[in-house]
Formats: C-alpha cells, sequence, structure tokens
C-alpha cells in the first residue's frame, strides 16, 4: 500500500501514519473492496450514465448504487500523533500480507 500526500499531511501525522491509518480502516484486498462498495451487484445502466462520482448513493431494489460515495469518518485520527497511530495499527486486526 502507498499513500502519497504530495506534503499536505496536517498536524502531527506524517504520510505513514495516514497509511497505517488506511490499514487500520480499510480492507484492501480485491474481494473485500468489491463487497464494501458493492461492486458484485448487476447495475452497470444507472453507474454508467452521468458520471461515476459526485452522485447521491442510494438503494434501490435491495442495489446498493453509488456506494463509494459514503464517507468514512475518520476524525477520531485527527488529533492523533505518530505513536497513537502505531499503537492502532497494532491493536487491529489488519492483514499482515501488506509489502511496504
Amino acid at each position: 500500500l502507498f499513500v502519497e500526500t504530495y506534503g499536505t499531511e496536517c498536524g502531527a501525522l506524517t504520510a505513514e501514519d495516514i497509511t497505517n491509518i488506511i490499514k487500520v480502516e480499510f480492507d484492501c484486498r480485491p474481494g473485500a473492496i468489491a463487497v464494501s462498495l458493492a461492486l458484485r451487484e448487476p447495475k452497470y445502466q444507472e453507474t454508467a450514465a452521468y458520471c461515476h462520482f459526485g452522485r447521491e448513493a442510494v438503494t434501490k431494489d435491495g442495489k446498493k448504487f453509488f456506494e463509494w460515495e459514503n464517507a468514512k469518518d475518520l476524525a477520531k485520527y485527527k488529533g492523533m500523533n505518530s505513536t497513537q497511530v502505531t499503537a492502532a495499527l497494532k491493536a487491529s486486526n489488519y492483514l499482515t500480507k501488506w509489502v511496504d
């Protein structure tokens, strides 16, 4: 996993801390991404029209559309420092197969 912030990281968090937060909060395995974004539900006609991003996330007939528009609240990390983020990473069950 690689995160490039182009120097925009704020506060006490470094680019490495931001990478670790992503490891804790998001399951980045391909199958897990497909499940979390509901990519295996056949809904291509609706999502192909008028752009994929910036649309309201909705559920129609039990199918989730534009699930990627539901942002995850990561505000709890804003006030943390590197030591706290590292402790959160160690306490989590994130994948240990990352190649950094």
